[in-house]
C-alpha cells in the first residue's frame, strides 16, 4: 500500500444482502456522493456459480467486475472520473462466499482499529483502484463482519479516545442485532441476536404471516404502541417459541388487528433480545441504530426499565459510522507504510 496520496476514498459497505458505495473526502470526512442497492454479497455470489464460474471467471475477478459496475455507476451518477481513487470495503466481502476470505481478527480487540485484519490489493489493468478488503472478529464463539468497522467509525465521530471508555455495551440493531462489550479501549466480547431475520421469517414465511400486516410499522399510535409494549411484557413471562404462538391466538381471540400483531411480534422479538441486559453487567447502554429502528428499541428499553442506563446515538451519526471507520483505517494504514 503507497503513502496517502489521494484526497478522496471510496468506501463501500457490502453486506449479505445489501450493497452502499460513498466517495468520501479523506480531510474534511464529507460525503460527496451515495449509491445504494440490493446487489449484496449472497446475491453475487450466487451469480458468479451460475455464470461467471461456467465461463472460467474466478470468483475475485467476478466480485472486482460487479464492483466496478458500481463504481462506474456512481461517476455517472456525481458526472466524476473515479479512476484510480483507492477503494475499502467492510462486510460479507471477506467471507468465504465474498472477494477473498481474509482471517478475522481475535478479542480483545482495540478499538482505535489497530488490530484490525486487513488484506491489500494493487491496483489491476481492469480494476484501476487500490483496494483494502476489511475483515471482521471473532471470539470463541461468536463472529461479524462489518459492525466492529462501525464502532471505530462511531468512537471517531463521538471524539472518544479509549480510556474515557471505562466500560459500555453497545448495541447495533439489525438482521443480526450485536451487543459489543467494551471495556478500558477494547472491545472484550460480543454476542449476536437474529432479530431482524427472526422477524422477517415469522412475518413472511411462516403460520404467522397471515396474522400481521407490515404496512403500518412507520406509524407509532397509541394502540400500535400499547400493542408493542405486550409484545416486550409477554418476551418477560414465557419463552420465545410459547410467545410468537400467542401472535396466532391474537388474531384469532381478535385481540389485536393484523397491524397492531405487527407491533406486537416486533416487541416480542426486541425484548427477548434485550432481556438479557436486565440481569447481566449493570454496564451503561449505548444504543447505536438507524432511524428505522430506533423508536423501537427506545420503547423497549423504556418498557424494561433500562432506559436509566441507556444513551441513544443519533441516526445521522450511525449512518456515518461505517464510512467513518473505514476512513480512519485507510489513513492509518497509510501512515504505517509511509513511516517504515
Amino acid at each position: 500500500m503507497s503513502g496517502l496520496t489521494t484526497k478522496y476514498l471510496l468506501c463501500c459497505d457490502w453486506g449479505t444482502s445489501f450493497f452502499r458505495l460513498q466517495l468520501t473526502d479523506l480531510y474534511d470526512h464529507q460525503r460527496i456522493g451515495e449509491l445504494i442497492s440490493r446487489e449484496g454479497i449472497a446475491g453475487t455470489f450466487d451469480a458468479w456459480r451460475k455464470t461467471g464460474a461456467l465461463a472460467g471467471v474466478t470468483k475475485d475477478d467476478f466480485f472486482r467486475q460487479q464492483l466496478k459496475k458500481q463504481i462506474n455507476a456512481l461517476g455517472r451518477q456525481l458526472s466524476l472520473n473515479l479512476t484510480n481513487i483507492p477503494v475499502a470495503v467492510s462486510g460479507m466481502a471477506s467471507s468465504s462466499i465474498g472477494m477473498e476470505e481474509v482471517p478475522y481478527a481475535v478479542l480483545p480487540f482495540a478499538i482505535d482499529g489497530s488490530q484490525s485484519s486487513l488484506r491489500h490489493f494493487d491496483p489491476q489493468p481492469d480494476f484501476p483502484h487500490e483496494l483494502m478488503l476489511i475483515s471482521g472478529v471473532r471470539s470463541e464463539q461468536d463472529v461479524m463482519r462489518g459492525e466492529e468497522t462501525q464502532l471505530i467509525g462511531l468512537i471517531t465521530l463521538l471524539n472518544l479516545s479509549g480510556d474515557k471508555i471505562k466500560e459500555a455495551i453497545f448495541i447495533f440493531p439489525g438482521t443480526h442485532s450485536k451487543h459489543m462489550y467494551v471495556q478500558d479501549g477494547q472491545l472484550i466480547d460480543f454476542d449476536t441476536y437474529m432479530t431482524g431475520e427472526l422477524f422477517d421469517l415469522m412475518a413472511h414465511h411462516s403460520i404467522l404471516k397471515d396474522s400481521v400486516d407490515l404496512s403500518a410499522l412507520t406509524d407509532f399510535s397509541a394502540r400500535h404502541v400499547q400493542a408493542f409494549r405486550q409484545g416486550i411484557q409477554q418476551s418477560t413471562s414465557s419463552g420465545i417459541l410459547n410467545g410468537l404462538f400467542t401472535i396466532r391466538t391474537n388474531q384469532l381471540f381478535d385481540t389485536f388487528t393484523k397491524a397492531e400483531n405487527a407491533f406486537y411480534l416486533s416487541g416480542l422479538l426486541i425484548g427477548t433480545e434485550l432481556l438479557p441486559l436486565m440481569t447481566e453487567k449493570s454496564w451503561p447502554l449505548v444504543v447505536c441504530s438507524g432511524s428505522k429502528l430506533t423508536g423501537f428499541y427506545e420503547l423497549a428499553i423504556r418498557e424494561l426499565n433500562l432506559v436509566d442506563r441507556a444513551t441513544t446515538i443519533p441516526a445521522d451519526l450511525i449512518d456515518q459510522a461505517a464510512s467513518m471507520g473505514q476512513v480512519m483505517l485507510f489513513r492509518n494504514q497509510a501512515i504505517k507504510e509511509t513511516t517504515r
